[in-house]
């Protein structure tokens, strides 16, 4: 199960390696000892010019890929409206668990079945009920978001040949996944149906945020920059029209 943990496990020396960055970026590196003293690592992850710090040369190559990915993707959110930490947290953690071999295909590290395809998914929810029904409910959002949030432009272009859905069919089974695990006694039972709920409610945000951070820092150079470009002004028009 996919636990909003990564935060929970920085300590002192990744705050020791982000004032480091910061420092180096112009930032009074007292000052910056201080917040951290007052305020916490949070003063840190938050901080304006945080995301300048990770592209900074070599700042990549010193900090570990936890921070690194909260860090990028808090401030992704943020670009989009989203100040949850918990949702931040949440995001990086399925981020993290998918890069691993296969993770992304079962829905429990050592479960013995994989899903390629949402639509499985969506057949063995109808045919299961307790913990198993609520693993499988939370990895239909956790997988959806992944695949519509790292690789939209591989969907775009599948859809544009008529070879697959588009971006909102992710975003609607990501939803109902999400609202399933929330409903679940087990995910009450654990304290996580706020946290599914929340990510039902914000999942466009949250697939804009990842698309961002893809686009950032996994796939900097797309094979089709005019599709990129007419992805993000659609979805920076929704954001606006939704804000208004």
């Amino acid at each position: 199960m996919i636990l909003p943990d990564v935060r929970a496990s920085f300590g002192r020396d990744d705050a020791a390696r982000f004032v480091y960055l910061l420092a180096r970026e112009g930032e009074d590196r007292t000052r910056l000892e201080t917040l951290v003293s007052e305020r916490g690592i949070d003063a840190l992850l938050d901080h304006p010019k945080a995301p300048g710090a990770l592209t900074a040369e070599p700042g990549l190559s010193e900090l570990p890929l936890a921070l690194f990915s909260y860090v990028a993707l808090r401030h992704s959110l943020l670009e989009g409206g989203v100040e949850s930490r918990l949702m931040a947290d949440y995001v990086t953690s399925i981020f993290l668990h998918f890069a691993r071999e296969a993770r992304a295909h079962r829905i429990a590290a050592y479960d013995d079945c994989e899903y390629r395809y949402l639509v499985d998914l969506v057949a063995e929810i109808a045919e299961s009920d307790g913990r198993r029904g609520f693993l499988l409910s939370a990895h239909l959002g956790n997988f959806a978001l992944w695949l519509s949030g790292l690789f939209p432009d591989w969907i775009c272009t599948r859809e544009q040949r008529r070879a697959g859905p588009d971006l909102g069919y992710y975003e609607a089974m990501g939803q109902t996944g999400f609202s399933l695990a929330a409903d679940a006694p087990f995910a009450r039972r654990q304290h996580l149906d706020g946290c599914y709920r929340d990510a039902a409610k914000a999942f466009t945000a949250l697939r804009v945020a990842l698309n961002r951070f893809s686009d950032r820092y996994l796939t900097p150079r797309p094979a089709s920059p005019v599709d990129r470009l007419l992805r993000q002004a659609v979805d920076d028009f929704e954001a606006n029209w939704l804000q208004a």
